[in-house]
């Protein structure tokens, strides 16, 4: 397989870095030789300083051959015109960056197609959804759906507090709870391990559990969280694009403040945002500010500067005054650990949220949706189930499933359900796999 990637940005280079770890041919493009400098050595790609919208430049890089051309510049007009020129000039799929909330809408799908652009991607909506998704619940660390009715779930859930889970096995877990949730993971002391019966929970785990919409008040109440509020009033510090993109995701009944230094952002936040949301000039980091403007009566204090440290050591600050829910924009793949030793709350990065999506397009079996979980260093993977794929001829314990692969539940005839060893799947079926690892890849050939 080969691809070409347009732009040696944040994206760009994220994505060159996990498939330079295939056996891929890599191909990244930037006019800059500045940026293409700054690769490490060790990484097995190729790098041409060509314009990405320059004909010979993307003939140099061969993208007549390409399997998947990537375009992730930072300009949106530079992506679609040279993923344009690329469908031309023989790559077989194109997936463009873009900027513009209209061009995402249903109805303009057939309109890129039509252009040769199989795919769009927006970084800033994908990250949004996954803001509005773990800022539903103050109790729950990050939160993922599943399903057309989105009643498949996987949460992680720190464990501060000695609560019923704490200590225990998780045999003696599944017999209290009665099988409301499986554990399919626990992140502890910086690894993360897919668990067995005798395992036990432990204080600080950061345990992920796959359920049901039904299951979720047994965790709640399990994991010592009866007393964590619910979400009325939340702040956002920084007035970027994706503080936007989160307003417009967030519940219409949230009460929303956006504080941000510039004035003149500040008037475009007005004109940006929701009508209940409340456009505050000042710095993130001035304490007195924030305090007159209730700082302290929060539920939910999401930092989404362009400043990592500010993010963190904001949500740091919040975290110390009580707030239970804080989420923080960390782009920096280096701050993730510290992020998390920190207990900071939900990471959101927008690089690894941009690879999620187009990594999914690599894989051979029908993917439909894809997390890859840089806190847990674990991606998580929605398969369809083809006619006579290998997972169709025997129950789940038989399978033979590779080291590190843990089917939590599926979505069969549009209703969640958590999957035993027992379980057998069927065609359609939709089903949810937690993986650590390089495992993904593995599983690859058991849903093709």
């Amino acid at each position: 397989m080969k691809i070409v990637i347009a732009g040696a940005g944040a994206v760009g280079t994220h994505l060159a870095r996990l498939l330079s770890k295939e056996n891929i041919s890599v191909v990244l493009i930037d006019e800059s030789e500045e940026k293409l400098s700054k690769l490490n050595s060790d990484l097995d790609i190729m790098s041409l300083a060509v314009s990405p919208t320059s004909i010979s430049g993307l003939q140099n890089a061969e993208v007549g051959e390409a399997d998947l051309f990537i375009a992730v510049t930072p300009h949106e007009s530079i992506n679609l015109t040279c993923a344009m020129l690329a469908k031309a000039l023989g790559a077989k799929r194109v997936v463009a960056r873009i900027d513009n909330y209209e061009y995402m809408k249903p109805e303009n799908r057939k309109f890129f197609e039509n252009l040769g652009i199989s795919a769009l991607i927006y970084p800033e909506l994908l990250a949004a959804k996954e803001i509005a998704d773990s800022a539903q619940y103050s109790w729950v660390r990050q939160l993922w759906e599943f399903g057309e009715q989105s009643d498949l779930l996987l949460l992680s859930v720190k464990m501060h507090e000695v609560n019923a889970l704490v200590g225990h096995t998780l045999k003696e877990i599944g017999m209290q709870s009665g099988h409301q949730f499986h554990v399919v993971a626990i992140k502890r002391n910086g690894e993360t391990v897919l668990p067995y019966g005798d395992e036990l929970i432990l204080p600080n785990d950061l345990v992920f559990f796959m359920t049901t919409r039904e299951g979720m008040p047994t965790i709640r109440h399990l994991s010592g969280k009866d007393d964590y509020p619910a979400m009325k009033r939340a702040m956002i510090i920084g007035g970027g694009k994706l503080s936007v993109r989160a307003d417009w995701a967030l519940p219409d009944n949230m009460d929303l403040k956006i504080v941000e230094p510039d004035v003149e952002r500040c008037e475009v936040l007005g004109r940006l945002t929701k009508q209940r949301t409340l456009i505050i000039r000042g710095e993130g980091h001035d304490m007195d500010l924030l305090n007159d403007e209730g700082f302290d009566n929060l539920e939910a204090f999401i930092a989404l500067t362009d400043n990592d440290e500010e993010n963190i050591l904001s949500c740091v600050a919040a975290r110390r005054k009580g707030i239970r829910k804080t989420i923080a924009q960390v782009e920096n793949l280096d701050y993730l650990d510290m992020a998390e030793d920190l207990d900071i709350g939900t990471i959101i990065n927008k690089k690894t949220i941009a690879a999620s999506y187009i990594y999914q397009m690599l894989l051979k079996s029908s993917v439909d949706n894809m997390k890859m979980l840089m806190v847990a260093d674990a991606d998580v993977a929605e398969f369809v189930v083809k006619e006579n794929s290998k997972v169709t001829k025997a129950p789940v314990m038989n399978l033979g499933l590779p080291r590190g692969v843990n089917i939590g539940g599926l979505v069969r005839n549009g209703k969640g359900q958590l999957v035993a060893g027992g379980t057998q799947l069927q065609v359609n079926d939709r089903v949810v796999v937690f993986c650590i690892g390089n495992s993904l890849k593995k599983l690859d050939r058991f849903f093709k």
